[in-house]
């Protein structure tokens, strides 16, 4: 497996940005998430990540109405981006520019993403490794999903599974979601490694928070929870030029500090894009006066002893 941090504060698609699928929760809390967590910041309109839904139709309005043929669709799409660029010479607007993307993207969209979508057409064996049922909009459907967005060239792919605010019950919650997460986290990678994906592919399996290891509310029963915890959490990186089998960082006795081999968000950020052959250092955007970075103004370092 991959490498475990504890941290503190060739197609058409490969023109696509990133695509966000979202998975059912089996009634447990469904933590509300907003599009801004797969917006584009302080980048252009066009770079943010499309949502994709993981039961019923894939994304909204992606058919044709009906009597209309996708000839008909290509003009009208060809027409749009042509008065679209004859504004953008008179008044030059990112805005717009977002928008001729996004009509391109989803022509293109109109053609394969049902095809994408349906994962019927996996082998039982594939089905039963990740834990899988065809549109049953879970963890374990969406893992494939992103096993056949990545063999498709598509660039960025995030799943975002619910469900993990255990202020209570967390006995009885917390073996439920890893059960839904381990085996197809593991199935995504074996599946990977076996096409020979996993070594140009970088997993990164996070929460937002982490969570106190002692307990919360009422301990003599079983619906106490973990209240939250920025000061240190782990997460695990896998394939993308990442070391197997290790660990890096030491917290205390009770998992409250650091207290060896920190990492700071920003260092986490850096050593991705360095996986991505991206310089964090070079990396600036300009956005209202400032140049923008990933890793923030403070200094960041890429972790190399946890690179291959």
């Amino acid at each position: 497996m991959g490498a475990w941090i504890n941290y503190g504060l060739g197609s058409e698609s490969k023109s696509l940005p990133g695509f966000v699928v979202l998975s059912s929760v089996g009634g447990r809390n469904p933590q509300p998430i907003a599009s801004r967590q797969w917006g584009a910041g302080f980048l252009p309109g066009q770079f943010q990540g499309v949502e994709l839904s993981s039961s019923g139709e894939p994304a909204y309005y992606v058919r044709n109405p009906h009597g209309v043929t996708r000839h008909q669709q290509r003009r009208l799409v060809e027409t749009l981006s042509h008065l679209n660029r004859h504004r953008n010479q008179i008044e030059a607007n990112q805005d717009i520019e977002a928008r001729i993307a996004a009509y391109e993207m989803a022509f293109q969209m109109q053609s394969s993403v049902p095809e994408l979508m349906d994962i019927s057409n996996e082998s039982q064996e594939t089905l039963a490794m990740y834990g899988a049922n065809p549109g049953d909009g879970s963890y374990a459907s969406n893992c494939l999903l992103a096993r056949r967005l990545i063999e498709r060239g598509v660039r960025f792919v995030q799943l975002y599974h619910r469900g993990w605010d255990h202020h209570s019950i967390l006995p009885k919650q917390l073996r439920g979601q890893a059960y839904d997460v381990d085996q197809a986290s593991a199935a995504l990678i074996q599946d990977l490694a076996a096409r020979g994906l996993l070594d140009e592919t970088l997993i990164v399996f996070a929460g937002e928070f982490g969570r106190t290891v002692y307990g919360q509310g009422k301990l003599a029963r079983d619906d106490y929870g973990r209240d939250h915890h920025p000061r240190c959490f782990s997460g695990w990186l896998a394939g993308g030029g990442i070391q197997g089998g290790m660990s890096y960082g030491v917290t205390d006795d009770f998992s409250y500090n650091v207290v060896d081999q920190p990492v700071a968000i920003r260092d986490l950020h850096a050593t991705l894009l360095h996986q991505l052959g991206v310089n964090h250092e070079q990396l600036s955007f300009p956005f209202q006066g400032l140049d923008q970075k990933l890793t923030g103004v403070e200094p960041a370092r890429v972790i190399d002893e946890i690179l291959s």
